[in-house]
């Protein structure tokens, strides 16, 4: 039966799946994982569905859905018009979500038994495959909370069978099993930032970021009596991240936060993107709906909104764009602030040149701006994780340790960067709202602040009070802070899925 698999190798480059898989036509040779190569292929197949998850939709989600950004536009997604039966982008979330779960496990599977590859290389190979399968299983629990979870390789119908029925595994569960596992190959790999492997492939770096992640989730999800144990955790793996990656004064904001920059000596994880005109190419079109664009706009002539900007190109094909929040651009990063990344997050003016369109509510920065593009093709990287993401963390850990001294010092690198004086501590209930700010300012836009916000517990109260998108406001409820199971996977599984907190609002 080993010559039937439901993961098929390089036909996994295209096509979804679900926990209920077609078999039709599944197989592979019994000689793959023969070489090197042929092991990196699979690796290099692990990552594609992460592409069709980091895109527009996907920042609707996690950062308009939120209190630093929205979006006045009648996709159904930025006004939470979604349910079991209408999943909207939870449909795509779950398929590829759940494709690149499968594709990982294929490949660890594939990559522990191969004899044709040196150990040095299995490592290598397996802390970057272990990373991904971790990356989609973050994602899947930030977005739909408890979801079913396995390591299996489907080599057969009978394990294809019991994962198809599989119920929802509490997401504290999964982090944990996923954070041992994690913990298992990270020591082992290569002690090396991102960008600095080749083909900037992830490994050790991404391996210790998503046990911090996880880790801090579980403090504060799981019972109270285990959340020093979990702090504890994500602070060990931070620290060798602060060990890999150094002093952050060394690495510019603007330069490493910037998405058409790529491959940046301060990134953990970027989805990346290559556009060529009239050659191959992979894009997506989130600067479509982050460039200064109104009645204003002339793309004839480079103008934009009013101004002339030449390196933006003529080509481009705008749609409506999200905005900052008043909340964020008039409070927590004003436009006359001191903080230098006010300059790159939002866009008030240009070179001197005030927008026409810009009373209240600035443009995305230039930190999102794409050059020369062509229609809505944005070849530009997308920022997931960069280091001071792991410093936010270590000071928030601190902090939840009352260890008020070394919280402040973390969260003071952060600052200096960004040219703001120290912080200078009153309260600890304080200190935790500036960690939390602290993050909106310098994650702008990194397809995070919804999932912190949930992750805190007061996603519903705080988006409530500052969306600007009334669309929004009207639509939301309590359970919207996880997306739904989409009704057919609940099908699927035979109703060992369900979508209980949907049912409670009527959905």
């Amino acid at each position: 039966m080993k010559k039937i698999l439901y993961i098929l190798s390089f036909a996994l480059l295209a096509g979804g799946c679900s926990l209920k898989e077609d078999t039709s036509s599944l197989s592979v040779p019994d000689n793959f994982f023969r070489s090197y190569k042929e092991c990196q292929s699979v690796v290099n197949s692990c990552y594609i569905p992460l592409k069709n998850i980091y895109i527009q939709t996907f920042f609707t989600i996690t950062e308009c859905q939120s209190d630093i950004f929205f979006i006045n536009y009648g996709t159904l997604d930025c006004r939470l018009d979604i349910s079991p039966t209408r999943p909207r982008f939870g449909s795509t979330a779950w398929t590829n979500g759940y494709l690149g779960v499968q594709r990982c496990n294929f490949a660890i599977e594939g990559i522990k038994s191969s004899t044709y590859i040196t150990d040095p290389q299995k490592i290598q190979l397996l802390a970057e495959a272990k990373a991904l399968r971790a990356m989609y299983f973050y994602t899947l629990t930030c977005m739909f909370g408890d979801v079913p979870f396995y390591f299996d390789d489907v080599t057969d119908f009978e394990v294809m069978d019991r994962i198809a029925v599989l119920p929802r595994m509490s997401a504290i569960e999964t982090r944990k099993a996923l954070i041992q596992d994690l913990q298992e190959i990270a020591p082992l790999a290569a002690q090396t930032r991102t960008s600095d492997n080749e083909g900037a492939r992830v490994g050790a770096a991404l391996c210790w970021h998503l046990i911090g992640k996880m880790a801090l989730w579980n403090a504060f999800k799981d019972d109270s009596a285990n959340k020093e144990m979990w702090l504890d955790t994500a602070i060990e793996a931070l620290r060798h991240l602060e060990t890999i990656y150094g002093d952050l004064s060394e690495y510019d904001y603007g330069y490493n936060a910037t998405f058409r920059n790529k491959n940046t000596p301060e990134s953990i994880l970027e989805i990346q993107h290559a556009y060529v005109r009239g050659g191959v190419s992979y894009v997506s079109n989130l600067a479509a709906y982050m460039t200064p664009n109104s009645s204003y706009t002339n793309i004839q002539r480079a103008v934009y909104d009013g101004i002339e900007i030449p390196w933006l190109g003529v080509d481009a094909d705008l749609h409506t764009s999200a905005r900052p929040t008043k909340y964020f651009s008039q409070g927590l990063q004003p436009r006359r602030g001191a903080d230098i990344r006010r300059l790159y997050n939002e866009a008030w003016e240009y070179e001197g040149q005030v927008f026409s369109s810009v009373n209240s509510n600035p443009w995305p920065g230039p930190k999102f701006w794409c050059p020369d593009m062509v229609k809505s093709n944005d070849g530009n990287n997308y920022k997931v994780y960069r280091y001071s993401d792991a410093l936010l963390m270590l000071s928030e850990c601190y902090c939840e340790k009352g260890d008020v001294e070394t919280a402040i010092a973390y969260l003071n690198k952060v600052r200096a960067r960004a040219g703001l004086s120290g912080y200078v501590f009153r309260t600890q209930a304080r200190l935790v709202d500036e960690i939390r700010n602290e993050r909106a300012r310098e994650l702008c836009g990194e397809f995070q602040r919804k999932f912190d916000l949930v992750r805190w517990g007061i996603w519903y109260d705080v988006v409530y009070d500052n969306t600007d998108f009334e669309g929004l406001r009207e639509n939301m409820l309590p359970c919207h802070e996880y997306y739904p199971i989409p009704e057919t996977e609940v099908t699927y599984s035979r109703h060992n899925l369900d979508n209980k907190a949907y049912n409670e609002y009527g959905l």
